[in-house]
């Protein structure tokens, strides 16, 4: 298990990959809608992804209110 600093770092790079983004683009506090771009379905296939990656379950009702890429990697993290 890595640092949540780490888990952050990964989730960025991931997303930036998946979305073809300049990582240097992210960061920790931005609001992952905006940033990004993406709708709710968008949302999905990329957390669905994360999952896969870091072997967690995420359940809806943790995600619920998380927009930022910080918050969710703090979410990430608990589970590792």
């Amino acid at each position: 298990m890595g640092t949540a600093e780490q888990t952050l770092d990964e989730i960025l790079q991931l997303a930036a990959v998946y979305f073809k983004l300049p990582r240097e683009k992210l960061s920790a506090d931005d609001d992952f809608f905006k940033t990004l771009g993406i709708d709710s379905l968008q949302t999905l296939d990329l957390l669905t992804k994360l999952e896969n990656h870091f072997h967690v379950e995420l359940p809806d009702y943790e995600l619920q209110g998380v927009s930022d890429f910080r918050t969710l990697a703090g979410k990430i993290q608990v589970r590792l």
